[in-house]
């Protein structure tokens, strides 16, 4: 498929892309996906998932009680992203446990 885009565009684009760690036809893909409302497995890669998990890692970090135990930041920061017992079994991103 062939399109024809200003520069402008391609420039946003290709930064989106960069900071992305995509190519830039990766980044077309994945930005007419959003576009259009897609919510498929493949907008949810392994690397994504690590950069999610690393970008809230370092919040909390940044964020947690300096007057608790080593231990207890780390308690809190494991139940923070791992999520309330509540809601981990809807989860569509997590393997279902076998019962």
């Amino acid at each position: 498929m062939t399109a024809r885009l200003p520069d402008e565009l391609v420039t946003k684009i290709e930064t989106f892309a960069a900071q992305e760690g995509d190519t830039r036809s990766t980044a077309i893909r994945r930005l007419v996906e959003i576009g259009l409302g897609a919510t498929t497995k493949a907008q949810r890669t392994a690397k994504s998932v690590l950069k999610a998990s690393d970008m809230a890692a370092q919040q909390i970090d940044r964020l947690a009680d300096r007057s608790a135990t080593a231990e207890e930041r780390h308690e809190r920061k494991r139940r923070l992203i791992k999520g309330p017992k509540e809601f981990r079994d809807i989860r569509s991103d997590h393997p279902r446990p076998k019962r």
